[in-house]
């Protein structure tokens, strides 16, 4: 057995959540109505016909959970506000009673001594604005520098660490590409339109942070899967460089002064997607590249990437295998713990990261409370156990990793596979709201107090 590896003395151990997640209560205090409550009720969106009107009814229940993550041992906690609980017509009048709910959930944090991370944006857009274009339409850029405004300044004096939006790929790829999340639009070129003002929100959103809350930390939050040819043909080296490009460069070049990626901007014109990209406007760019103090990844697995261009018989045999199911999570994600590592040195190496976060990074698996009440989640035990290897590689190469945040504190409503899919480090029964800290829990919660991982057998 080798000797445990120790963490930096400073490392941030955290747990993160969304709002509309969890929170439920969707229409109560003046809350107005997102893009999801408007989703959940398209028919067949929801795999399970659920939605977050109760979720995890955290609204209600919150110093119960803060009492979890103290059980647990946090030092800090990633979470959302919900920007039409704020700004119920998403501009214009703010709503007291919205900001007050995260005015005690900020100084309950405090209290337990919990260092709030706090994400302007994690998808539930006020649904008054998508009826104006949302993500697509350049309005949306001044919407959310009010937005910003109004959290930054009412909150801004306790909070410290801020993340301007989540997964920028997932808000315009899955919602205005896919349809698979909302707003459930299905249009490549209203998809890359998306794109730009997410990362313009973004760049615009930086400066109203330091003005508005004096030493914090402001930075954005990304989702990486390393990009893996499945042979070493050129058909596959070419299909895995585009998925690259789609995934992971068209969102870290920009933000790091580089402009968007010349191949995937021949690529998307000669598909049609756009003809000269004419929503980038003058200065853009520049505004989009507005330096951060952090970068946020969310990981969770690789992408193995096998050309369709040419027939499998005729492309070369297969270097990476498929992934076995037992290698997979209920999501069908192959649990591929070197992609954490390999990611957050890339970012490090390529982009010049000073400052990195694993912002999301955790598990799929459904057990349920036994007889003897407890919830035995051995894989995500070990999941848990790999992925925190991978921070300890990348941090003895140099990278420099401040802190973990597991996705999620709480089982909750996962989007559009409703609430069949359980990743929460605390088991939630939906019927009777009871929580339950999983074994992966209390296996977490000691490495955290030992801020060591145990030993490796050898």
């Amino acid at each position: 057995m080798s000797e445990g590896r120790s963490l930096p003395p400073s490392f941030l151990w955290g747990a993160a959540t969304s709002s509309f997640q969890i929170e439920g209560a969707t229409t109560e205090d003046g809350r107005g109505e997102s893009i999801w409550d408007r989703y959940c009720r398209q028919p067949g969106a929801i795999a399970d016909g659920t939605d977050g009107a109760v979720a995890c009814d955290h609204f209600h229940r919150w110093p119960e959970d803060l009492g979890l993550m103290r059980e647990l041992g946090l030092n800090a906690y990633r979470f959302s506000v919900a920007w039409p609980r704020v700004l119920p017509d998403g501009t214009g009048a703010t709503n007291p009673k919205g900001l007050d709910f995260y005015d005690r959930l900020v100084d309950g944090l405090l209290s337990k001594g919990l260092r709030p991370m706090l994400t302007l944006y994690h998808w539930d857009l006020p649904q008054v604005l998508q009826d104006k274009g949302g993500w697509a339409s350049r309005d949306i850029v001044s919407a959310f520098e009010q937005y910003t405004d109004v959290v930054t300044r009412r909150l801004g004096d306790r909070v410290k660490d801020w993340v301007t939006i989540n997964e920028p790929w997932c808000v315009a790829v899955l919602g205005y590409v896919h349809g698979v999340q909302a707003p459930g639009l299905k249009d490549w070129k209203l998809g890359l339109r998306a794109a730009h003002h997410v990362l313009l929100a973004h760049g615009r959103a930086v400066p109203i942070i330091h003005a508005n809350s004096p030493a914090s930390r402001a930075g954005i939050v990304v989702i990486l899967s390393p990009s893996m040819p499945a042979s070493d043909s050129e058909a596959d080296q070419t299909a895995a460089r585009a998925f690259d490009g789609e995934f992971n460069r068209w969102y870290l070049d920009p933000l790091h002064g580089r402009g968007y990626p010349a191949d995937k901007k021949d690529e998307y014109t000669a598909a049609g997607h756009s003809s000269n990209f004419d929503f980038v406007q003058e200065g853009d760019l520049e505004t989009i590249a507005t330096p951060t103090d952090f970068l946020g990844i969310n990981y969770y697995s690789r992408a193995i990437v096998r050309s369709s261009a040419i027939p499998e018989s005729e492309n070369r045999p297969r270097l990476i295998p498929e992934p076995l199911a037992s290698s997979r999570t209920d999501m069908g994600w192959e649990v591929y713990p070197q992609g954490l590592t390999a990611s957050l040195q890339r970012v490090h190496r390529e982009y010049g990261a000073k400052r990195l976060f694993v912002t999301e990074n955790g598990a799929a698996y459904g057990m349920e409370p036994g007889p003897d009440g407890a919830v035995h989640d051995e894989p995500r035990r070990a999941y848990l156990e790999g992925h925190l290897n991978a921070c300890c590689d990348a941090i003895d190469s140099g990278v420099p990793l401040e802190g973990y945040f597991a996705w999620s504190l709480l089982d909750n409503f996962e989007w559009a596979f409703g609430y069949r899919m359980r990743f929460g480090l605390v088991h939630v029964d939906f019927t009777t709201q009871k929580r339950t800290i999983k074994d992966s829990g209390r296996w977490l919660s000691q490495v955290l107090r030992d801020n060591r991982l145990p030993g490796r057998a050898t």
